[in-house]
């Protein structure tokens, strides 16, 4: 299964949080997971405004760790300017733009998500079967 995680996620699995679920810590130990650069640009906007506090190296812990890097193409963000506006954050909104474009199962708690046509693995979200 290949798998996108959301950057709480991806968070939550790095620094061993136990918020995952076991639907989501499953997921993620079988998964062949990916890391948006998204991601590392949120994490780098919360880092610089104080708003989050992680460890220099969360990234290369992931990478160690096998997740692959997902860059961001055109294609990407045409597909996340082009989605209904259920949800305001842009982060977000390319995660689900990467997965639908990518064919990737969206790891995330963000209920949300549920109104796009995404593929997800979550808390309270409904998921669709593989």
């Amino acid at each position: 299964m290949r798998l996108l995680l959301d950057t709480h996620v991806l968070l939550w699995a790095v620094l061993n949080d136990r918020r995952l679920t076991k639907a989501q810590a499953g997921a993620i130990s079988e998964g062949e997971l990916y890391v948006s650069a998204a991601s590392v640009w949120e994490v780098g906007i919360k880092r610089a405004t104080g708003k989050l506090n992680v460890p220099d190296e969360l990234f290369d812990i992931a990478v160690d760790a096998g997740c692959r890097p997902l860059p961001i193409s055109w294609t990407h963000a045409e597909a996340a300017a082009a989605l209904p506006l259920h949800h305001s954050d842009p982060f977000d909104r390319m995660l689900v733009a990467q997965a639908r474009c990518e064919g990737l199962r969206l790891v995330s708690s963000d209920e949300k998500l549920a109104a796009y046509d995404v593929d997800l693995v979550g808390r309270a979200v409904k998921s669709r079967p593989p």
